[in-house]
């Protein structure tokens, strides 16, 4: 009852006080704090709360919301006339102030270095979004949060610098355009990706992977792209083994290129360099889905080992699971579980996918979310890139059957397709064949990033060109769905062919598509395993099937299904064809 007393004294007392008395209260309070390095929590979240009701109109109200957020990043705060000073150790913002709590001018400075604008955090200020603000200048400050004391944090920072000029260098090197579009042929093909220059309150970043779905033409005919870009900032990390970083650039002048059109590195010994508790870093975003023998590629490209202790493994499809947020509206499921998902298509056609879970828990498909990639040199980065690009062909396409929704009970699907691993960079699609009792089997070969190979098993001595002119819908579309749908209904072609033997009833066939598998079916999805079982092993072979042709197919734009853009200007993986062997 006496607590009770006390407070409702508490709020008779100041039930007439405006907002600003009860601020100002606060703030007195806090500089009376017993523990000057540790204000009292309560109060602080108290002035924080009170600082979102108070209206910023004076350059004293200013002040004090710039001064809580410079506090709350762990930054020093001080002010001379109409400028605040937000300080770290290897940079510090200069925010100068209007009369009425307006804001003039927003600069950056690193440590011996000159102030420049920043036009990104004035804008945020002036449109009074200090959340938006204080998470730039924690991103700020994670980009100059460097390991060691101040001596160690300037060599890093020099590095890094050094860095950034280099990678710049390579960028710039002449080659053959691949893509119609410069930007997106930048982003999938350059060297390094397309490069956004770094700055002193943004770090050097590289876009390196955009998938075709997230390329949209407008009617201007400008590329326009969505928030699918892969990207990783350039930056500096702390390790537990020193390792020997550049203080000079690594890229003797005049330039001298070798026969792949790379710059010629200067060896280790001869640039001038530090042994330092760091590394530098590509911090992926998003982070990467990636398997295990990629993330022991990258490991043998940087001669840096990466620590086991921070990577938690799962199947792939589990880890897709996890970035897709439909898929993850219906909960976990075990690793050995078998998940159905189903995708709608266009025209109100249903596909529905299984990805047993026992096959995908095999070590080789197992990978691990990363969020950065450490590395020591210049000469690490294309070569990281280009196996990040290859992981992420392989996540498109699989993410292409796990991102939309899980079949529920009473979910009805027109079509039904199985997907296996074959290899760490292969799997296969099964399904049944349209008007007949027999499976066919897809097998889906990424090589690299820019090379994806479909060979088409079981569906009978089909024309050659069947493999090759799928092989062009998948690497236009990057999707599975829409590739079978379009590979369904040539199948669908052929069997009405007029030397084909007459199409049964739609009902035969809806009872057939629901009845369990004939013995011939058992027998030709045996057959089909055989030779996917051989193609898997050699999978620069073509189809494994006979050459007799039964039906001619064209590749022609006219004959893509309407949702792939055929424009070459949003292409980023080039036709090319596909090898064919006869058996």
């Amino acid at each position: 009852m006496k607590a009770k007393s006390i407070i409702s004294d508490l709020h008779l007392k100041f039930a007439e006080r405006t907002w600003k008395d009860t601020f100002q209260l606060v703030r007195r309070c806090m500089e009376k704090s017993r523990d000057e390095s540790k204000p009292c929590e309560p109060l602080v979240r108290s002035l924080e709360r009170l600082q979102e009701e108070f209206n910023v109109s004076s350059m004293n109200t200013m002040r004090s919301r710039l001064e809580m957020i410079a506090k709350q990043q762990g930054m020093g705060f001080h002010v001379t006339e109409a400028t605040c000073y937000l300080t770290a150790d290897l940079f510090y913002l200069e925010v100068v102030l209007e009369p009425h709590g307006g804001v003039e001018e927003v600069k950056v400075a690193p440590q011996g270095g000159a102030p420049v604008s920043s036009e990104s955090l004035l804008q945020l200020l002036r449109l009074k979004k200090f959340a938006d603000f204080s998470m730039s200048l924690a991103a700020l400050f994670t980009q100059y949060n460097m390991p060691g004391d101040n001596e160690i944090k300037l060599k890093l920072f020099t590095s890094l610098q050094y860095l950034w000029k280099d990678l710049q260098q390579i960028s710039q090197l002449p080659r053959a355009p691949k893509d119609g579009d410069p930007q997106i042929d930048m982003i999938n093909n350059g060297r390094i990706g397309s490069l956004i220059a770094g700055k002193e309150d943004c770090p050097l970043t590289i876009r390196f992977f955009i998938a075709p779905t997230d390329v949209k033409k407008t009617e201007s005919q400008t590329t326009d792209m969505k928030a699918g870009v892969q990207a990783a900032q350039v930056t500096v990390g702390v390790s537990d083994v020193p390792h020997k970083l550049q203080m000079a650039s690594v890229i003797p002048q005049p330039q001298q290129l070798d026969p792949r059109g790379f710059p010629v590195f200067l060896p280790p010994n001869e640039v001038p360099n530090e042994t330092l508790p760091a590394c530098f870093l590509l911090k992926l975003q998003p982070a990467v889905p990636v398997i295990l023998s990629f993330v022991n590629k990258l490991s043998q490209i940087t001669d840096v080992t990466i620590p086991d202790d921070d990577l938690q493994w799962a199947p792939l499809p589990k880890l897709l699971m996890r970035g897709s947020q439909s898929a993850n509206s219906h909960g976990e499921t075990s690793d050995e579980q078998d998940t159905i998902f189903t995708v709608p298509l266009p025209g109100g056609v249903m596909h529905s996918y299984i990805l047993p879970g026992a096959a995908w828990q095999a070590p080789a498909q197992r990978g691990t979310v990363m969020d950065s990639v450490p590395f020591t040199r210049p000469a690490h980065v294309p070569a990281i890139l280009d196996l990040l690009r290859h992981q992420c062909v392989i996540n498109t396409l699989l993410r292409s059957c796990v991102s939309s929704q899980c079949a529920g009970p009473g979910s009805v699907c027109d079509l039904h397709f199985e997907v296996l691993p074959e290899s760490d960079t292969s799997f296969s699609v099964t399904f049944h064949q349209p008007n007949t009792d027999s499976l066919a089997v897809l097998l889906v070969n990424v090589s690299d990033s820019h090379q994806i190979t479909c060979s088409l098993f079981g569906a009978g001595g089909c024309d050659p060109s069947m493999g090759e002119y799928i092989s062009t819908v998948m690497k236009r579309c990057m999707s599975v769905p829409v590739t079978l749908r379009t590979l369904y209904s040539k199948l669908e072609e052929i069997t009405c062919a007029p030397l084909s033997p007459p199409a049964r009833p739609a009902a035969t066939e809806a009872e057939n598509e629901r009845s369990p598998p004939s013995s011939t079916a058992v027998t030709d999805a045996r057959s089909a395993s055989t030779e996917l079982s051989q193609a898997a092993a050699v999978p620069e072979d073509g189809f494994g099937v006979s050459g007799s042709a039964c039906y001619a197919m064209s590749v022609a734009d006219s004959e893509l299904p309407p949702e792939i853009n055929t424009s070459p200007a949003v292409n980023p993986y080039p036709f090319t064809a596909v090898g064919v062997f006869s058996h």
